[in-house]
């Protein structure tokens, strides 16, 4: 499905072991660019649903595409919503792009696993080795565990640099 906010749990919790280094917004930035092909897809009934757009090929392009955008919008959001006020928050380029690269490998591996029509590793073969690894509802519950606890780590680390 389009937009899944369930990609946005394992990021929750790469965001809380890495910190600093990882930017939660051009990670989810790039789950939205992942999915506009197969929204398009879905609207006009045409073309293959999970299509180039969910290999690890086209993978590396749109994780250069979404650190390159999404390094401008994440700091254009924080200071619109007003977050630079408090703590100045600028996205260095590295973080930039290794928080877009997790963001668009691990989208096509969790929907890999979840579609029957993903081709990963397109154009070496069609074959699709992750598909059923797991059931479906396990990922959904792998994926939203990982964001809750993502989410306690998160606040125990930050809550607690703030108190010593």
């Amino acid at each position: 499905m389009p937009f899944t906010p369930i990609h946005m749990g394992p990021g929750i919790l790469i965001k809380a072991l890495l910190q600093s280094s990882f930017s939660l917004m051009v990670f989810g930035w790039t789950q939205i660019v992942m999915d506009i092909q197969p929204l398009i897809v879905l609207i006009t009934g045409e073309g293959h649903l999970h299509g180039f757009t969910h290999t690890y090929v086209g993978a590396v392009l749109l994780a250069i595409f979404s650190a390159l955008t999404g390094k401008y919008f994440s700091e254009l959001g924080l200071r619109v919503l007003g977050i630079d006020k408090y703590q100045p928050i600028s996205i260095v380029w590295w973080v930039a792009f290794l928080s877009a690269f997790i963001g668009s490998f691990s989208h096509v591996f969790l929907d890999s696993i979840m579609h029957t029509d993903v081709e990963p590793f397109y154009p070496v073969t069609l074959t699709n080795d992750f598909h059923g690894m797991v059931s479906v509802t396990l990922l959904h519950k792998l994926c939203m565990y990982s964001g809750f606890v993502g989410a306690l780590i998160y606040y125990v680390v930050n809550y607690r640099a703030f108190k010593t």
